[in-house]
């Protein structure tokens, strides 16, 4: 059967996310999965590079946008979320888990009394299996966490949007050592994801690319089943649980994690300007 939704993929290079447009064929309407907005940790300063690339596209093809999908609170890059939506609109959404990562980070950057951990930043919260429609697509979620506790993957015709829980059949899987991750409730979300039917897409969040290789971002749940290096068929949850946690234990705190959550917790906003007029964010010293 033709696909009814159009897929296109932007790369931001210096974090390895795949921003992507999907979009219903005949009504134009649109979806925006994981944007970014660019940062410099050295200056401290943002920039709309990644997102105007989408921003043009949505302008060039003609398209109304009606979500703004986050697939989970994002250690790696800040979110364009916010930027988007003040410029063509959509409703920022992302798994009703996201409270419980809130609460988690409100804690650990011991953020202001008042800050909602109830995830009123977002406009719509999404729970496990909801259906919602881009313009005339049916789409679904599933929850898949183990990376993070809010980890969603969104169901779109016939394609799956993982986000960071599946990486390419090279690459494995995400890490599953921050906050409210676990190996085991990985595995098990993986497996949901790979039970879906053989031939469905599968978009992946990241890459990273081992030397060699260009960088991709679709393969299909066959492909997956077949190849991954972390979770093809045969490969036991206790396997996995052993691998994953090696691998972890030698993994660095993303380069923008320490940023980028209190951002992204927001829907990508930046925290209250004092009275000077300027955002400022808070960086913990030796706690992770």
């Amino acid at each position: 059967m033709k696909p009814l939704a159009m897929v296109r993929p932007f790369v931001d290079g210096s974090t390895g996310t795949v921003t992507y447009v999907v979009s219903d064929i005949d009504t134009r309407h649109a979806a925006i999965i994981d944007p970014v907005l660019n940062y410099e940790a050295r200056s401290g300063r943002t920039g709309s590079g990644s997102a105007d690339r989408v921003l043009a596209c949505v302008h060039e093809h003609g398209l109304t946008v009606q979500w703004i999908l986050e697939t989970h609170i994002h250690a790696d890059h800040l979110s364009g979320a916010h930027y988007l939506k003040e410029r063509i609109g959509g409703k920022t959404a992302i798994s009703e888990k996201v409270r419980e990562v809130q609460a988690t980070f409100k804690r650990f950057y011991r953020l202001e009394p008042t800050f909602p951990a109830d995830g009123s930043q977002f406009d719509h919260l999404f729970r496990d299996g909801d259906r919602f429609r881009i313009g005339n697509i049916e789409a679904s979620t599933l929850l898949v966490p183990g990376h993070t506790p809010a980890d969603l993957a969104y169901l779109i015709d016939d394609a799956a949007f993982v986000g960071d829980t599946l990486f390419m059949p090279d690459l494995g899987s995400a890490r599953s050592d921050f906050p409210g991750g676990d190996a085991q409730t990985l595995y098990r979300s993986i497996r949901r994801l790979l039970a879906l039917p053989p031939e469905t897409r599968v978009f992946v969040g990241h890459d990273y690319p081992p030397h060699g290789r260009r960088f991709q971002w679709e393969t299909t749940v066959s492909e997956q089943r077949a190849k991954n290096v972390h979770v093809r068929d045969g490969i036991t949850e206790q396997a996995f649980i052993a691998l994953r946690q090696a691998r972890d234990a030698t993994l660095k705190v993303p380069d923008l994690m320490l940023h980028a959550i209190q951002i992204n917790m927001r829907a990508g906003r930046f925290p209250r300007p004092e009275e000077n007029g300027v955002s400022y964010l808070r960086l913990p010293l030796n706690l992770l």
